[in-house]
């Protein structure tokens, strides 16, 4: 009976490493998404269509709980709730730009979770100025009907340089 409590206690053990590592894919695979999203708002160092702009940004904001904070900061604002989020995505302060986020801490607790990733960020501003944006995000996430979400996004932004040359030829 001893061999059986061991087994049960081990085969649980390994259920709850198996949920952390499936939680820790999924919020990765969603910050991936975001990032892909964010950026297909721009083609070619311009902005897309604007009936394309509201239905991406209506898919940004859709990654969020109903309730969640999108905060960018000084310069980029906050918005609260999946409507505001949408609506402030769906009004780019950029005509260009690619979101890498890397280094992952990512500290999953039950059906919330937090992660800070740090952002690279070139982008071109509307008036045609080039930048390289570096900062990090601190996110927090709620798993809700089976399915993780950002309830919060906080960017800080720690560096915009000017790029000498500017990012004059783009090509995707």
């Amino acid at each position: 009976m001893a061999g059986d409590d061991g087994l049960a206690a081990e085969v649980e053990r390994l259920g709850r490493r198996l949920n952390l590592l499936e939680a820790t894919f999924a919020i990765e695979q969603l910050k991936a998404v975001y990032a892909n999203l964010l950026d297909s708002r721009y083609v070619r160092g311009e902005l897309v269509e604007p009936a394309l702009l509201e239905r991406l940004a209506g898919q940004v904001a859709e990654l969020f709980t109903e309730d969640a904070v999108w905060d960018g900061g000084r310069a980029l604002g906050v918005a609260t709730g999946r409507q505001a989020i949408a609506e402030r995505l769906g009004t780019p302060t950029l005509d260009f730009a690619r979101h890498i986020f890397v280094k992952p801490r990512i500290t999953v607790d039950g059906i919330h979770a937090e992660a800070r990733w740090d952002v690279l960020c070139p982008c071109r501003t509307l008036d045609r100025r080039s930048w390289w944006m570096c900062g990090y995000e601190d996110d927090e996430y709620r798993l809700e009907d089976g399915r993780w979400l950002q309830s919060r996004m906080t960017l800080t932004t720690l560096v915009m340089a000017p790029v000498g040359a500017g990012f004059d030829r783009i090509f995707g």
